[in-house]
């Protein structure tokens, strides 16, 4: 069966909103796009940004969401193409600000890439789940806002054609029919691969099959990399580049657990990713409302989830000591214990007036 891009349809109606947009003189107009990074905390997002857009700089802890951009010339000569890049941080304790980046103007050329961070298997699913159902909720509205945008300025103009509300799957992908494709391009990239590969052959075995697993349901692509090892950085730029400037992402594929996976979207099937992994569970005695809420429960047998409260004490960027600001945290400070101070006081006046009743 010849591999299927899982972007192609959508490629095809940005190519045809891009040509209806050609000025006058013949000149290509300007394509530009959305990407959207999200991820595991301190999962390397900054660095593999950095280097896909070959920036030789430092990295530091990101801000809550940070914005930048990158451009690309077509050819000699030819205006260069724009990517508009929005980075998350904080792993999943900001999952509300998904909200900023992904908007009605943009979904039509939006692309999400979710960094996950394998050396940390025990909150990997937590985090990509967590990520996935914010992003998808507001991709869902984003879309739904700008379809009822269209039918209006369509209606205005007698039109009756519309673009579709997502993303549609080719005809002959596979497993389509047993898909819940994300409503846009997504890639996951699992980060630290320098350390995953140390692991157990059996550890490596089971994060590797469910997120092959993952990666398919959602017709999304995989890859694994490394900021550490050269050649698969230069893969992740490829997909990176397919994203951000439409550019061919390349051919390679990688389905052998022993080596770092790279599997592009519509390339893997259920039957080639066979059975959860598992060895003390039967998978039979699971009750599981759907197989990827099997594939959850599989996996937390083996890596059991760990506590999130970091996330919940972190919820509040100005308690975070990574964002710390020694006079606005005086200040800060100060303006608490008055506020606790009148607190106090507006109790006690209260307590007054209930004794005077």
């Amino acid at each position: 069966m010849p591999k299927i891009s899982a972007d192609t349809l959508w490629e095809l109606a940005a190519a045809e909103v891009e040509k209806g947009r050609t000025e006058e003189d013949g000149e290509p107009a300007v394509s530009e796009r959305t990407v959207f990074l999200m991820g595991s905390k301190t999962g390397g997002k900054t660095s593999i940004l950095l280097r896909c857009l070959d920036r030789d700089e430092p990295t530091k802890p990101t801000l809550a969401l940070e914005y930048t951009f990158g451009r690309r010339a077509r050819g000699h000569n030819t205006p260069k193409d724009i990517a508009h890049l929005w980075e998350l941080g904080g792993g999943t304790s900001l999952s509300e600000l998904v909200q900023i980046p992904i908007t009605p103007l943009n979904i039509r050329s939006l692309s999400v890439i979710l960094v996950l961070d394998l050396s940390e298997p025990n909150v990997l699913w937590g985090t990509m789940e967590k990520l996935l159902q914010a992003a998808q909720t507001q991709v869902e509205k984003a879309f739904s806002q700008a379809q009822q945008t269209e039918k209006s300025q369509a209606k205005a103009k007698h039109q009756t054609s519309i673009h579709p509300s997502a993303r549609v799957l080719p005809k002959d992908y596979p497993d389509r029919e047993l898909l819940s494709p994300f409503a846009v391009p997504l890639l996951i990239i699992g980060s630290k691969y320098d350390i995953f590969q140390e692991f157990d052959s059996e550890k490596r075995k089971a994060v590797s099959k469910t997120l092959r697993f993952v990666s398919h349901h959602y017709a999304a692509s995989l890859i694994f990399t490394s900021v550490k090892m050269e050649s698969l950085m230069s893969k992740t730029k490829s997909y990176f580049n397919h994203l951000a400037f439409g550019l061919d992402r390349g051919k390679s594929l990688s389905c052998d657990y022993t080596k770092p996976l790279i599997i592009p979207a519509g390339s893997d099937s259920f039957s080639q990713i066979g059975s959860p992994p598992t060895t003390n569970v039967d998978v039979g005695s699971i009750h599981a409302k759907n197989p990827l809420d099997l594939w959850k429960k599989v996996y937390e047998s083996v890596f059991p989830s760990e506590s999130t409260s970091e996330f919940r004490e972190l919820k509040d960027p100005a308690k975070d000591p990574q964002y710390s600001e020694p006079q606005i945290d005086a200040m800060r400070a100060q303006k608490d214990q008055e506020l606790e101070q009148y607190k106090r006081n507006a109790a006690k006046s209260w307590k007054g007036l209930e004794l005077d009743t």
